[in-house]
């Protein structure tokens, strides 16, 4: 398989230079150097400029609404455990009106992996300040700088049990396919946080802002990925610009593990209509004595 098999041919309606480029061509090459086949893959997304994403993977793919990539994603692994399943939202899918979903898909450990590229702004609206919008960015909605403690992503992540997070940075590209690979081959909820800038309206965090503040984990001194007390630290210390997995806990049950999902039949090949004995034993405590 190549990156070109994953590719439908449409030319995607980004801004020219913006992060996602590079996030869509990622996930090609990742699919294609693990040799996904296009029909065992699926990519939903929500809204935002990084909704589009899906509408341009030859692969099953589902555009859902604001902030509900997540709970459609969960539901189209659940129902075909062959697939591999890829999330993608943008940071106002995941840390505002999906942050529900965040925290509890999190904590449910479903087996799929979800890509929220970070640009600190909403561009689709034009450029507001997001959940995780640094206290005094100025945008359309804060001509007078952001007032508002951001979001910190890994933080939120490690503290809900997340088994895999990772930091990503869309100018990385080849880095950037080594974690999407790591993120779907791990067994559990693979969470990436990609940094991905809006060229148009932000203006502060550019690419040469994250090449001059963003370091790898070996730089910050971070090796053991299953320490939880040192993934939070090197969090911490680097403000969150730290790029690479940050932590992998790969023993711990999926919610499939712990519903005993793994060995049933997929939902997809289960007939749609009970047979008249299922039918009459579910309905057999509403029957009135006659």
């Amino acid at each position: 398989m190549e990156m070109k098999d994953y590719s439908n041919g449409v030319h995607p309606t980004w801004c020219p230079g913006c992060g996602d480029f590079s996030v869509l061509r990622s996930i090609q090459l990742a699919a294609a150097h693990l040799g996904i086949p296009r029909e065992k893959m699926a990519v939903i997304s929500g809204i935002g400029c990084s909704g589009r994403l899906s509408g341009y993977m030859s692969t099953y793919g589902f555009h859902s609404v604001h902030g509900r990539s997540l709970p459609v994603a969960q539901s189209v692994k659940l129902s075909n455990k062959e697939l591999t399943v890829v999330a993608a939202g943008g940071d106002g899918d995941a840390f505002a009106i999906g942050m529900s979903h965040t925290l509890h898909a999190i904590r449910r450990n479903v087996n799929i992996t979800y890509l929220v590229m970070n640009n600190q702004v909403y561009g689709l609206t034009k450029g507001h300040t997001s959940p995780v919008s640094e206290i005094g960015l100025t945008t359309k909605s804060a001509p007078g700088g952001s007032k508002d403690e951001p979001i910190h992503p890994g933080l939120l992540a490690l503290s809900a049990g997340v088994t895999f997070y990772a930091h990503g940075f869309s100018a990385e590209q080849e880095e950037l396919v080594e974690l999407i690979k790591a993120g779907i081959e791990h067994k559990g909820f693979s969470f990436i946080n990609i940094f991905s800038p809006c060229v148009t309206y932000n203006k502060t965090n550019t690419y040469d802002w994250f090449r001059k503040h963003l370091v790898t984990c070996e730089k910050a001194g971070h090796h053991d990925l299953e320490d939880l007390t040192s993934a939070w630290k090197t969090l911490k210390a680097t403000q969150g610009l730290v790029r690479g997995i940050i932590y992998q806990k790969s023993d711990v049950p999926t919610f499939e593990e712990n519903h005993h999902l793994t060995n049933n039949t997929p939902m997809i090949e289960l007939p749609l209509e009970p047979t008249k004995e299922q039918f009459n034993r579910w309905t057999e405590r509403f029957r009135l004595d006659t």
